[in-house]
């Protein structure tokens, strides 16, 4: 068997539906937490359910080598300090980050790979990916950092971009990534956000919630116009 679908893993029931609207499948039809609705001859749209642990055990659970000729990441983010980004803006990862693992103290924070424990097959935390995939789609490209704790601080925010040089920050990227790694750890990874938010202090935070989704289900059907 010749692999030739991409495995869409996606979090949140608002954005599995705009994901299988963009992509041409029904929006209606939601599938249940780690389980798939296959839409066309390309696409596996599986709904994971939100955070690093949902993500990579859904990954795990359903990714095979033999079908899927790729992993993409697909969701909302939040963009970071100093990125430039406005909301409603599509970031295609060019590395998704591992970003809260590891030890914090006095002197600062240590990531896992400092003392030994990466999570990579490689011994880092993060998944590099090819940047040329998604940059025809996307309003910009460059590092999108993994989170379990979101930052609603502008102490919290700017410790992300110290620790990854994210741009902007999101749930389940690298999990996914990782997860396909580990089963396969030639296949293809990638990771698409569209910006619903800024991050840093709540009550100065900008939303865009409703129009980041129409955006992300525009970019899923340039997309699967260009693949199909």
């Amino acid at each position: 068997m010749t692999p030739d679908r991409w495995l869409v893993v996606v979090a949140a029931p608002l954005e599995v539906r705009a994901v299988l609207d963009g992509l041409g499948g029904d929006a209606a039809a939601l599938p249940d937490p780690w389980e798939v609705a296959c839409v066309g001859d390309r696409f596996d749209v599986l709904h994971s359910g939100v955070g690093k642990a949902n993500a990579a055990g859904a990954t795990a659970r359903v990714l095979d080598p033999r079908r899927h000729l790729g992993v993409l990441s697909v969701g909302i983010a939040g963009s970071l300090p100093g990125s430039g980004l406005g909301l409603c803006d599509a970031v295609g990862a060019t590395r998704s980050i591992l970003s809260d693992e590891g030890i914090g103290g006095d002197a600062g924070f240590i990531s896992m790979s400092e003392v030994g424990f990466g999570a990579f097959p490689d011994g880092s935390m993060h998944a590099e990916h090819d940047p040329g995939l998604l940059e025809p789609f996307c309003t910009r490209t460059g590092p999108i950092a993994t989170v379990s704790w979101c930052s609603g601080s502008d102490a919290c925010a700017q410790g992300v971009v110290e620790r990854t040089g994210a741009i902007c920050e999101a749930m389940e990227g690298a999990a996914v990534a990782l997860a396909a790694r580990r089963i396969d750890p030639g296949i293809a990874t990638a990771e698409l956000r569209v910006i619903s938010n800024t991050t840093g202090d709540r009550s100065s935070q900008r939303w865009a919630l409703d129009d980041s989704l129409r955006s992300l289900r525009a970019v899923l059907g340039r997309i699967a116009q260009a693949l199909c």
